[in-house]
């Protein structure tokens, strides 16, 4: 049995090691600017099917592919005139397309689950984009933790939440971002708002004009992230607090600090939401961990990505 407890370095080798495990058919987590990824190859059918059963995920939602480039993209989807402009403004980076699937793109219908749409990423991180280089084929790769809980943003997260459900971790150190990629689909020459993250509406709306969000749809989902109760610890979350009761850690952000709290961790002392954002899963895992009757969250600002932490707290609580 292959096993995840020895994390490794991602160097050369170690990349390389990992992309032949991919192709083997296996699972490989790496790290890319979001969050880390639960890689397979997206052609394969069993690889991907092992994704689904690694974390638990139910097989309506589905995943993202992540590719080198642009043009690798075009061999996968069609591209109209405003998601081509998205693509050559927001790749490579945290920001994914939900766009037809190519008849002839070779691609898993299990990544679709069963739509005929396929949402696309070209990932920043230089150790994601040395990994697809090396695989030579699109990696499958949500989030590498258990469906619906907190998402990993440290090689650790990984281990500790799939274990020897995984060939190997490459290690990368912390996420930058530390959320998943905006999500958005164009239609009828529109850009909608799937999954809000650290690519704002606002940067988007620069490009597309206006950008319409659309609301959770779990009985059909056309994107990653959309389900209702989603990126959850086991604790209950309690949102928008001012004191936390007897037995609560507390979630602060700058001055907003639960009063009363058993323990406190601060997304960001300084109020910086990009500060905030990196934070959020490592400090919900923390808190987590802990003795606690639960995490009161305290109010964060929901302008800029502000909208996205809100997003993931408001589906952490969502029981």
């Amino acid at each position: 049995m292959l096993h995840s407890r020895n994390i490794k370095h991602a160097d050369l080798d170690t990349i390389r090691e990992a992309a032949g495990l991919i192709r083997a058919g296996n699972l490989a987590a790496f790290p890319t600017e979001t969050v880390y990824g639960l890689g397979a190859d997206a052609r394969n059918d069993r690889a991907v099917a092992a994704i689904f059963a690694a974390k638990g995920r139910p097989q309506f939602n589905p995943l993202i592919v992540h590719v080198r480039n642009l043009a690798a993209a075009q061999r996968l989807a069609e591209f109209d005139a405003l998601s081509l402009r998205l693509a050559q403004h927001f790749w490579p980076g945290p920001f994914t397309l939900v766009l037809p699937r190519r008849a002839d793109c070779g691609l898993s219908l299990l990544v679709s689950a069963g739509l005929d749409t396929v949402a696309l990423r070209v990932p920043a991180h230089p150790m994601a984009q040395a990994l697809l280089l090396a695989a030579d084929c699109p990696i499958a790769a949500p989030s590498a933790n258990i469906s619906g809980r907190v998402s990993p943003t440290r090689a650790e997260h990984v281990r500790a939440e799939l274990g020897d459900r995984v060939a190997i971790v490459l290690d990368g150190g912390a996420c930058a971002v530390g959320l998943e990629s905006t999500v958005v689909r164009v239609s009828g020459g529109k850009a909608l708002l799937l999954r809000p993250g650290s690519v704002t509406r606002y940067e988007i709306a620069a490009i597309a004009g206006d950008v319409e969000m659309v609301p959770d749809a779990p009985d059909a989902l056309r994107s990653p992230g959309q389900l209702a109760s989603h990126y959850a610890p086991a604790l209950p979350l309690r949102l928008n607090a001012t004191r936390a009761e007897p037995g609560e850690a507390g979630l602060a952000f700058a001055d907003n600090i639960p009063v009363g709290a058993a323990k406190i961790c601060n997304l960001s002392p300084a109020g910086d939401l990009t500060e905030a954002a990196a934070n959020l899963f490592a400090m919900l895992r923390e808190l987590d961990s802990g003795r606690f009757t639960g995490i009161a969250v305290a109010s964060i600002p929901r302008h800029g990505l502000g909208e996205a932490i809100n997003d993931r707290l408001l589906r952490g609580a969502t029981r």
